[in-house]
């Protein structure tokens, strides 16, 4: 196993690669640019990762690994589309550079392209990765329809944002991770195992973001701190508030999530007032390491070196200790 910089790097240059100009430049050129944006590749990376720890060949997990971060990139595009979001990674979105039609069918055809490269493995290593991805493409749409729905309602419970998280965000991350363990020749059991590190780790990341959202360091966090609360998301931290205040504290908090989003920088300082006073900043930091836990828990059950589960830990342990 490398270290995720060597990764990183292999990871860029395969990508480079196949983000080549084709015609109708108006269909591609549009996916060659939100694939091109950027970002740290966490979920193409852990492919290649797991590919290694279970004795397989990271190269040969190329096309898998390239095959999420394409369907990661294609949810972005119509997510952006469905948020009307004007920048994604300091740039603009691409229904704000060229149109929404054009955001529309250029995401529906990295869908396609991100089913394609399943297609460069041999028969059966290739049913077991479409079978995995079509469950999981359908279970990111759910989630992300379930974060929709949330957006109306004000009955949201902790259980629902539990699994709308692990449907939007953690599914993904744990579906890299098994498609690396299914190229390199893994066990079934040993799929599944590597497949519960990995959301587990995901639900563990959200929520850390959403901890982030509010109580990050905004030089380093890379976007405005607060922008859930502005646009008031009920977040694990508001609805852990709504659990935890008295009365009074609980009118305060939904009287500011009733109003329409706006960047109000003492809306913002109220509502983490809130999120520290009721005790539901410290609850959302005992979430992210129960979470973690239940990750690292698993690798006691896995069968893979000692010095493969340390450097997961390493990983698991980088990831929740980070400004960003």
């Amino acid at each position: 196993m490398q270290k995720i910089e060597f990764y990183q790097k292999a990871f860029r240059e395969y990508l480079e690669a196949f983000a080549t100009k084709k015609e109708p430049k108006s269909l591609y050129e549009p996916i060659n640019y939100i694939l091109m944006l950027g970002g740290k590749r966490l979920r193409p990376v852990l492919t290649l990762m797991t590919a290694d720890i279970f004795e397989g060949n990271y190269q040969k997990a190329m096309d898998a690994a390239l095959s999420v971060e394409v369907f990661h990139n294609f949810s972005l595009v119509h997510d952006d589309i469905m948020d009307d979001a004007p920048l994604r990674r300091g740039k603009e979105t691409v229904h704000e550079k060229w149109d929404v039609n054009t955001g529309i069918l250029s995401g529906d055809a990295m869908l396609i392209m991100a089913y394609q490269l399943f297609e460069n493995y041999e028969p059966k290593t290739f049913q077991s990765l479409a079978k995995l991805f079509s469950r999981t493409a359908l279970e990111v749409c759910e989630g992300q329809q379930y974060d929709v729905d949330f957006e109306v309602r004000d009955d949201v419970t902790i259980e629902e944002y539990l699994k709308m998280i692990e449907y939007k965000t953690a599914v993904l991350v744990a579906a890299a991770m098994k498609m690396g363990a299914i190229v390199a020749g893994a066990t079934e059991a040993n799929r599944d195992l590597i497949y519960g590190f990995g959301k587990n780790l995901g639900i563990a990341f959200q929520l850390q973001d959403d901890y982030l959202d509010a109580f990050g360091d905004e030089a380093t966090f890379g976007k405005q701190i607060g922008g859930d609360i502005i646009e008031n998301k009920k977040t694990f931290l508001y609805l852990k508030a709504l659990e935890f205040s008295n009365d009074d504290d609980k009118l305060q908090l939904e009287h500011l999530y009733g109003i329409s989003p706006s960047d109000s920088r003492q809306k913002i300082e109220t509502v983490k007032h809130l999120f520290v006073s009721s005790g539901s900043a410290e609850a959302t930091q005992m979430a992210i390491k129960t979470y973690t836990d239940k990750a690292f828990s698993v690798l006691d059950t896995l069968s893979i070196s000692d010095d493969n589960k340390l450097m997961l830990r390493k990983f698991g342990e980088q990831l929740m200790n980070r400004n960003v």
